[in-house]
């Protein structure tokens, strides 16, 4: 009855979809199964931390990932909380839960050798898509910016002078990023091509297509993939392998993880931080291929 009552508290009062609602009732049978059996009633009161930690590791142990049992705990958190908010418990068994790590894989990344091949052996650029896409590489690279942050920039957004980028991030937090003057160069490059064959006032869109709308990300992220097709042995070809590809070169030469963080708008240090792991990895295979005792 219980559980009948919060599937209906989601579908009606939260409005999640029958999708979610299903899988909400799938985790949570599958827990009352293994506390009191298919048949006998659910009892709140019987339930406490030790209890939960023995049905999680009977899940581990029937081969189920540690992204599922997070989920599956997830949805039994949210039963209590429920049951709590609603007085049929006066505290949550869940409280002091905490799910299984999960190893979260290293981020894709561009060798360093392979972006300057790409960018020495590129065949002169002669139209304006060809500029245009030869800038959104560079841009990418150079400066670590998101995709909806490089097709959110505005002509306006560039100094050229400062050789600054101001960039609108996540929250609408604003951030300064300095371009070298190869990148300066190149974005000239593409912004006179631009002011000759593309009809100006469309769209303030520093980024346009030849009709002078704004590129979405659906076509940034083609442009990438296809710049980056030619790199063997690249499991991904994104925008945000290129972010990842700029994090990755910054600390590899030197650079400090804060500077870093604030260049990629990072709310925390942490997230930053997945990037010494692939620096880290890095400098094991060079050191298990160069070393004669390795």
């Amino acid at each position: 009855m219980m559980i009948e009552s919060f599937l209906q508290y989601l579908q009606y009062e939260k409005n999640y979809s029958s999708h979610t609602v299903e899988c909400y009732k799938h985790d949570l049978l599958q827990f009352k199964e293994f506390v009191f059996g298919i048949d006998n009633p659910f009892d709140p009161h019987v339930i406490d931390a030790p209890i939960i930690r023995r049905w999680m590791a009977s899940l581990m142990g029937q081969n189920y990932s540690p992204l599922s049992v997070n989920r599956k705990l997830s949805s039994l958190k949210s039963f209590f909380k429920y049951l709590r908010k609603y007085a049929y418990i006066d505290s949550s068994p869940t409280k002091r839960i905490t799910g299984p790590k999960i190893n979260k894989p290293l981020p894709s990344f561009v060798k360093e050798k392979e972006m300057n091949k790409l960018f020495s052996e590129r065949e002169e650029t002669t139209t304006f898509e060809e500029e245009r896409n030869k800038a959104i590489i560079d841009v990418f690279y150079t400066t670590g910016i998101r995709c909806a942050e490089l097709v959110g920039l505005k002509n306006g957004d560039i100094d050229f002078s400062a050789q600054l980028l101001k960039v609108n991030g996540k929250r609408n937090k604003q951030r300064l990023i300095p371009f070298s003057e190869n990148l300066k160069n190149t974005l000239l490059a593409y912004n006179t091509i631009k002011n000759k064959e593309i009809e100006q006032g469309i769209s303030p869109a520093f980024f346009v297509r030849k009709n002078g709308k704004p590129l979405s990300n659906a076509i940034v992220y083609a442009i990438v993939n296809k710049e980056l097709s030619n790199i063997p042995n690249l499991s991904k070809r994104s925008p945000h392998v290129l972010r990842h590809t700029f994090a990755t070169s910054m600390l590899n030469n030197g650079a400090d993880l804060n500077a870093v963080k604030e260049l990629l708008g990072h709310a925390s240090l942490s997230s930053t931080e997945v990037y010494t792991h692939t620096t880290f990895e890095e400098l094991k295979k060079v050191y298990h291929q160069a070393h004669p005792r390795a």
